[in-house]
């Protein structure tokens, strides 16, 4: 290749180098103008992503300025209440008569008197029954008879023993004899008694069945007698609430022949010994029955109060916010809620007590406590249903 011919080449590839370079420096400055206006004034897209991110700068977690852009949390909230409660146990009871006897001759014989009617009321000590005594009473005279005789023998002895006249012997034998009769004769007079039958306390009667002439054994059942001004019940309780029982503790009773009205009884004994079979403790109860309403045998519903409390606080069940084994509430106190460790004790209809931790009139949150995010918030108490804000 010839000189001239190369340097024109190279004179050529230097001017259009220039020019792109040229070119290229103009076209810079546009290309930042443009970007400047695109971040000035984004496009759609530009906006949908300010628009996310807009929010998550201004109230993002963690931030101080988040709390003061949405103000106070809305929540619903409940005064503490202070109340008279008591706990209290179910079960069920079976009524027993303050005494109860059946009534039962010890000897036997023909019945010849009747001193009752059955059912009314009688005293300690009413005549019930007389059997025939024509037996007993001769066996009666005659011992009597035998006693004179007795007698007369052992002061005769004894005044000539006296005198010299007899031997110690012979008043001590007569003496003996003496004391032998008078036996006899409290043995005839009490079986001479025992035909008399009279109440062993004032009570009720049942009814009876059996009438004059008939003939009795030994021991027959003839009618019962019950004391009713005062009446037990029975009632059998889980061995777990052993150590909660008291003598004097207040029950109350309720029965099928009278519904809609209580009773009332006191405990009065517990049972010394724990059902192995069913693990369970006897414990019985007192009431009065002026009435006679109640009698032996009847069914009762029982609910025994184990302990009152006349001050007890109690707040919604809806105020709780269980943390594994703990219960916390949300207290309001100046506008903020802080969260507090209580511990709590019964349950009643939509209620529980608190045994410690709250007071009397303390407000708590009932709703809204997923947005406490943080303990001491700022909150408003809103209606239930304007909770959504």
């Amino acid at each position: 290749m010839k000189k001239p011919t190369f340097y024109l080449i190279a004179i050529a590839a230097a001017a259009g180098l220039g020019g792109w370079a040229w070119t290229l420096d103009r076209g810079r400055p546009a290309a930042i103008e443009i970007a400047a206006s695109a971040s000035a004034n984004p496009g759609p897209a530009g906006s949908a992503r300010g628009a996310q991110d807009a929010p998550a700068r201004a109230d993002g977690p963690g931030r101080p300025g988040a709390q003061a852009a949405r103000g106070p949390v809305g929540v619903e909230a409940a005064r503490a209440e202070q109340v008279s409660l008591s706990e209290t146990v179910s079960t069920v009871g079976t009524l027993r008569a303050n005494e109860s006897v059946v009534v039962k001759p010890e000897i036997a014989g023909r019945i010849d008197r009747i001193g009752f009617d059955g059912g009314s009321l009688v005293r300690k000590g009413t005549l019930l029954v007389v059997l025939d005594a024509a037996v007993a009473a001769a066996e009666v005279e005659q011992i009597r008879a035998e006693l004179a005789l007795a007698r007369s023998n052992y002061q005769r002895t004894a005044d000539l023993a006296g005198q010299k006249f007899m031997s110690e012997s012979a008043r001590d034998q007569a003496a003996s004899n003496l004391k032998v009769v008078e036996a006899r004769l409290k043995l005839a007079e009490a079986k001479l008694a025992k035909t008399e039958i009279r109440a062993p306390f004032s009570g009720r009667l049942g009814l009876r069945n059996f009438s004059v002439g008939d003939f009795i054994r030994e021991g027959a059942e003839l009618v019962a007698l019950e004391d009713v001004s005062q009446m037990k019940v029975d009632l059998r309780l889980p061995e777990r609430y052993l150590g909660q029982l008291r003598q004097g503790q207040a029950l109350e009773l309720e029965f099928d022949a009278y519904p809609g009205r209580k009773f009332r009884a006191v405990l009065e004994a517990i049972d010394v010994q724990v059902d192995a079979n069913g693990r369970s403790v006897v414990a019985r109860g007192r009431m009065p029955n002026p009435d006679g309403l109640l009698r032996t045998g009847m069914f009762a519903k029982v609910s025994l109060i184990l302990s009152q409390r006349a001050n007890a606080v109690m707040v919604p069940e809806e105020a709780l916010v269980p943390a594994g084994e703990q219960q916390f509430v949300y207290r309001i106190d100046d506008g903020k809620a802080a969260r507090v460790r209580v511990r709590t004790g019964l349950r009643r209809d939509g209620k529980v007590e608190i045994v410690e931790g709250l007071r009397g009139g303390d407000q708590v949150v009932t709703a809204g406590q997923p947005k406490l995010t943080r303990d001491a918030t700022e909150v408003r108490v809103v209606e239930p249903a304007r909770l959504g804000g």
